[in-house]
């Protein structure tokens, strides 16, 4: 079911729920400030502000792990408006740009690893591609694309150009129809 159909039920059911705000965190720290939480368990580590198509660094960041894709508020740059645009979790490097839909933004190769199945795995030891259907990102959109197996690493090649790939993000995975989900792994 989409969202807005489980809204729908609730609303018919007189649930409190089917007016609640969407989350825009991690719901299940409630109150807890996400930043607090993040460096309590991760810390701080000073790492670069580099703009991506120039590589010039424009500041430094307390942690890449504070940081998402799309990100416009908290950089604290100026001449801005500044996004984030990906990030070199290796190096600690954040990186940024004034125009949120650079080309460089989009992919169509997600690798995704430690996948988890649902229930079981489906396709058992296979050879090839399978065809799939699959989200990365908050949205109500499918995206429709392949995925084959190497080894413990799960490959996903959209069928179009897909908008913040970001390493330590999860891909979820549904069936070729968009009504059974998978599984899901981090990417890459």
């Amino acid at each position: 079911l989409l969202k807005s159909e489980v809204r729908t039920i609730a609303a018919r059911q007189k649930l409190p729920s089917a007016q609640r705000k969407d989350s825009q965190g991690i719901c299940f720290l409630g109150k807890v400030n996400y930043n607090e939480f993040i460096e309590r368990y991760l810390g701080r580590k000073e790492g670069l502000i580099v703009e991506l198509e120039t590589g010039n660094i424009l500041g430094k960041h307390q942690g890449y792990w504070f940081h998402t894709i799309g990100q416009r508020k908290g950089l604290g740059l100026s001449g801005g408006p500044w996004f984030v645009i990906k990030k070199d979790v290796n190096r600690n490097i954040v990186y940024v740009s004034k125009g949120y839909d650079t080309r460089h933004q989009y992919g169509y190769v997600i690798n995704l690893q430690g996948f988890d199945f649902i229930t079981r795995d489906i396709w058992g030891d296979f050879t090839g591609e399978k065809e799939i259907t699959f989200k990365i990102r908050h949205t109500p959109d499918f995206t429709r694309g392949r995925i084959s197996r190497i080894g413990d690493l799960y490959r996903i090649e959209s069928e179009v150009p897909v908008q913040g790939i970001a390493a330590g993000q999860f891909g979820v995975v549904y069936d070729s129809d968009s009504r059974l989900c998978l599984g899901s792994g981090m990417i890459i």
